[in-house]
């Protein structure tokens, strides 16, 4: 059955440290994604406190991994509901209601609590405990997942270990039929594409063929 959409309360993090989040004791998806809710292991780290945010059903065929929430994903509890997701979507050349159907996609980041940002400014990296936690024994949960995108840094050097973020979306070809690599769809991304006309007339014609066999073959 498709976990449910709607986002949990925030927790609060005003724990001294770390909690070990108990593993859940049943088989199946719902209770890892409730105990995946509840988590409060990186309470500690995170100014606005624990809010995990996924989208997941056993369903799923198209996965997409990205990095962790924005401060409008954290106050609504919708992942990619901002300007990244917008720009995401017309990447994918999908709807909101095409890209927020859990029976069909998974939206899976590598933390699912917003992290902070930085003394210098943009969001702090996702806290690694998190994909420790929790990554392997969700994914174990979508057996129907035929292609993964790969939305960042932070996902592709999980996954594909370091390289180099633009240069792999423009090599797609190498990681397929399993995994999809994209550059976060951040407005800094937006020079980028501008001056890369091939992500627009290669890459992304491509991504859409990829996401079509997966959804519908």
């Amino acid at each position: 059955m498709p976990s449910s959409p709607i986002p949990p309360a925030a927790v609060s993090a005003t724990r001294a440290g770390p909690k070990q989040p108990a593993c859940p004791l049943q088989d199946g998806l719902q209770p890892l994604v409730d105990a995946i809710r509840a988590c409060s292991a990186c309470a500690h780290k995170l100014p606005l406190g624990p809010r995990p945010v996924l989208h997941v059903s056993r369903h799923a065929r198209l996965l997409i991994a990205s990095q962790a929430p924005g401060t409008r994903v954290h106050e609504t509890g919708i992942s990619f509901n901002d300007a990244s997701g917008d720009r995401l979507r017309t990447w994918l050349g999908m709807s909101r209601d095409e890209f927020y159907d859990t029976t069909r996609v998974a939206l899976v980041p590598m933390a699912f609590c917003y992290p902070g940002v930085l003394p210098k400014g943009g969001d702090r990296p996702p806290p690694p405990e998190c994909a420790a936690l929790w990554r392997e024994r969700l994914l174990a949960q979508l057996p129907a997942i035929r292609l993964t995108l790969l939305v960042g840094s932070y996902a592709q050097n999980h996954v594909l270990g370091k390289g180099p973020v633009f240069e792999r979306s423009l090599q797609f070809q190498r990681y397929l039929p399993e995994y999809f690599p994209l550059p976060h769809p951040s407005w800094r991304t937006g020079q980028w594409e501008r001056a890369t006309p091939a992500f627009g007339q290669v890459v992304l014609p491509a991504l859409r063929r990829e996401i079509r066999r997966a959804l519908e073959g």
